[in-house]
């Protein structure tokens, strides 16, 4: 059976490519999304921390023998704490001021972390191996799907629903949004607003590591693996509205679709079929599709 000429077969497999790369677009951006929220920062340094999540996962691995369980768990974290101290040391020093001075800080820690590991690694790719337990396929009666792409999408989506959870529906995350909106007051009713903040920060960069994490298996391990994403994960959050949580994760996952699509019926229009979405929502509804309009 095909559609428009192309057999089902061949679209329901980059449905599913797409799915694969819409969650990693998802976690990344909701991650972006949290930090631009909370301290109105341009974060250019995320995609460093997703390839700084998959050299920790990749060094743990090699040097401490860590399984890819132990290394999904610690990575996120340690890189988070790294994040939540760059952000102690550096960028606190800089709310308040014009976004650009923000963008260049974070511009320049990618710059030495890439640098650094590119002279420590070299630029070629190191592999990463897929667990054991997830090493086989799913026949899904219209393609094969490896087991650890499956994985991914469950995982991605998971992280995603709770992490909205926790900021949508419980008290920290009344507590996050307040301290956003009225940082003052908040700090009135003995809230520590920095120490939030600091929290929330590391909560960003740790979902750009655990996305790392995840792809290390399917993408080789190298300093510029998070290069190539984010600048596509930023049209994501400004598709989706700047600061908003849930449309980081929807127009992450829809992009990804979408992309995977335009690779069936006009490969060469695939890279940047984002970014003319982008466009277009900007002359449509300047404030993202689930952004706020100012009044």
């Amino acid at each position: 059976m095909d559609i428009f000429g192309v057999p089902i077969q061949a679209l329901m497999g980059q449905l599913m490519l797409g799915i694969v790369n819409g969650s990693f677009y998802a976690v990344l951006s909701l991650g972006l999304a949290i930090i631009f929220g909370v301290l109105k920062i341009v974060n250019f340094a995320h995609g460093a921390f997703f390839m700084l999540g998959a050299f920790t996962a990749f060094l743990l691995a090699q040097h401490l023998g860590a399984n890819y369980w132990t290394t999904l768990l610690v990575a996120p974290l340690a890189v988070a704490l790294f994040g939540m101290l760059f952000e102690w040391l550096f960028l606190r020093r800089l709310y308040g001021l014009d976004p650009i001075y923000g963008l260049l800080l974070t511009f320049s820690l990618v710059l030495v972390l890439e640098g650094g590991f590119r002279v420590a690694f070299g630029s070629s790719g190191q592999p990463f191996a897929t667990p054991e337990a997830l090493r086989g396929t799913i026949n899904l009666g219209f393609m094969i799907l490896p087991m650890y792409r499956g994985f991914v999408i469950v995982a991605a989506l998971l992280v995603c629903l709770v992490t909205w959870f926790v900021i949508e529906r419980t008290a920290l995350g009344a507590n996050l949004r307040a301290a956003t909106e009225r940082a003052e007051l908040t700090q009135a009713f003995g809230i520590n607003v920095p120490r939030l903040v600091t929290l929330t920060y590391g909560v960003g960069v740790g979902l750009a590591a655990f996305a790392g994490v995840l792809a290390a298996p399917i993408f080789h391990v190298n300093p510029s693996m998070g290069s190539s994403l984010v600048i596509i994960i930023f049209a994501v959050v400004v598709i989706g509205g700047l600061g908003s949580i849930m449309g980081a994760i929807v127009t992450g996952l829809g992009l990804g679709v979408v992309e995977g699509f335009t690779r069936v019926f006009y490969s060469e229009f695939s890279s940047t079929i984002v970014f003319l979405v982008m466009v277009l929502v900007l002359l449509l509804r300047p404030a993202g599709l689930f952004g706020r309009e100012e009044g």
